[in-house]
């Protein structure tokens, strides 16, 4: 496969190249199978040259304007809505997803590219009263330096917006791994980068894999990790980073939904339809496991199923209206059919899906939407992150019954409630341990509010203005003046 297309990799100091690569992986289209590039991997060398590239540049971004790298997020939002569709493509083609829904997280990383625009003038600190007379002192938050930044494939450029929308609005530079499996995309959105005009080193791009993501949070000079994935590897970053430095991490999920005695079933199942299966189930904040009354499961179940049924499943060029798309990995595919027959065989009732859907590629990583009834909390569906279009289903008869096993388990990212009594409402909100509850509704993350979770789940914050505090360090300065 030497004749493949070997696009420049690395983005470092405002320049692309594949200088020093240690090697090249083969990237795939998961709907076909097909090989679509070579991508060079970086070895110890390039991301030392890319971390000192942004060690260099970190004095003069910290004391460049807050309103001037506003206006430069401004211009990096403008040019990737003139470049939506090339980048969207460029997501459908090697991560998956239809096309239609590619171009709408491309359109949310430039409203990120907004939102920290605005941010980035309200670094604001504070005086605090001294009880000797004659001093002042002064609260001030800056920069905390280089920033490395790792993220995965599921949403490939938003995950990347997140944290580079955050870092470059509190004056901090960064060096960026993506995952291997979406290595294009993230070019094309750093490409934005170089058309805005950020200064040489500000932002870095490095590809590969683990071993490049180790020698990059382990690299002396960074001062700041931010990673998202899964919490194996985000564990790992301990062992691995060397020394004391900031870390924010947004790890897995295994979400919960409740649908309690008073709930809308119709909105209900609606919402586990789009949060359950969207993406093909490969997102952080996915519904999981539902636990539905008893008054209510048949009825929901029946709707789950028939909903279900009526979903679109396609290659995402070809038709990019599809609901779904294939899954963006083998490795998924396969943990996916690992928790099927495991439910399987512990006595749950597949009631569709459950395999491969007919009539797609062969070579494609394709799976029906599927979902399992009578669950029980032993099962890998309901006890572990299955990150693919699987929904285990399971009643319950009061509410202490159904807090007790949606809290039950090491995550705490993010659980789902839907009910129209304000008692059921205010317990479920209140007793739910996980870093957003949504209510009525499946969409647990805004931009401007915080988004992190508890647990296993992860620590630190991205969105909101808590997540740029994340690139922030506080000082305090004590003036003497003179009474």
């Amino acid at each position: 496969m030497s004749d493949l297309p070997q696009p420049h990799a690395f983005f470092i100091d405002q320049s692309w190249s594949n200088e020093g690569a240690e090697d090249f992986f083969i990237l795939h289209n998961p709907a076909t199978g097909g090989a679509i590039a070579r991508i060079a991997v970086a070895g110890d060398a390039v991301v030392d040259r890319a971390v000192r590239a942004a060690r260099n540049a970190f004095p003069a971004w910290r004391d460049t304007s807050p309103f001037r790298r506003a206006e430069l997020l401004r211009a990096l939002a403008r040019e990737v809505d003139a470049r939506r569709d090339e980048i969207a493509r460029a997501v459908t083609r090697e991560q998956g997803k239809p096309l239609d829904e590619a171009r709408g997280e491309v359109s949310k990383v430039a409203r990120t590219f907004e939102f920290y625009a605005a941010e980035a003038v309200r670094i604001l600190g504070q005086t605090i009263p001294n009880e000797e007379p004659g001093f002042l002192s002064l609260v001030e938050k800056e920069a905390l330096g280089v920033a490395a930044a790792i993220a995965p494939w599921n949403y490939p450029v938003e995950l990347i917006g997140w944290k580079l929308g955050a870092a470059l609005a509190a004056g901090c530079t960064l060096v960026i791994k993506p995952s291997e499996y979406t290595p294009l995309s993230a070019v094309r959105l750093i490409e934005c980068v170089e058309a805005a005009g950020f200064p040489p080193g500000v932002v870095g791009l490095v590809q590969g894999a683990g071993a490049t993501g180790a020698a990059l949070v382990s690299h002396p000079d960074i001062d700041k990790i931010a990673f998202t994935g899964s919490a194996s590897v985000g564990e790992g970053i301990f062992r691995t980073m060397g020394g004391i430095k900031s870390v924010s991490l947004e790890l897995g999920g295994n979400c919960p939904m409740v649908v309690a005695a008073s709930a809308d079933l119709d909105a209900a199942v609606r919402g586990a339809l789009r949060r359950g299966f969207r993406n093909m189930g490969q997102i952080c904040i996915a519904v999981n496991r539902i636990y539905v009354h008893a008054s209510l499961h048949a009825q929901f179940v029946d709707r789950l199923v028939q909903g279900a049924g009526r979903l679109t499943i396609a290659d995402g060029l070809e038709q990019p209206a599809a609901d779904l798309g294939p899954m963006t990995n083998a490795q998924g595919v396969a943990k996916v059919e690992a928790h099927v027959a495991d439910a399987r065989a512990q006595g749950a009732r597949i009631l569709c899906g459950g395999g491969r859907p007919d009539g797609l590629a062969s070579g494609g990583h394709f799976f029906a939407p599927t979902v399992i009834d009578g669950c029980t909390p032993q099962m890998k569906v309901m006890s572990e992150e299955t990150f693919g279009p699987v929904l285990g289903v399971s009643a319950f008869s009061d509410l202490d019954e159904a807090i007790r096993l949606a809290n039950d388990g090491p995550y705490g990212l993010a659980a789902y409630v839907f009910a129209r009594d304000v008692g059921e409402i205010f317990r479920l909100s209140k007793s739910l341990c996980f870093g957003s509850v949504a209510v009525n509704n499946v969409d647990a993350g805004i931009m401007n509010a915080p988004y992190g979770g508890r647990k296993r789940s992860g620590l630190g914050y991205e969105h909101g203005r808590e997540g740029m505090e994340g690139y922030l360090a506080i000082k305090h300065v004590r003036i003497k003046h003179g009474a």
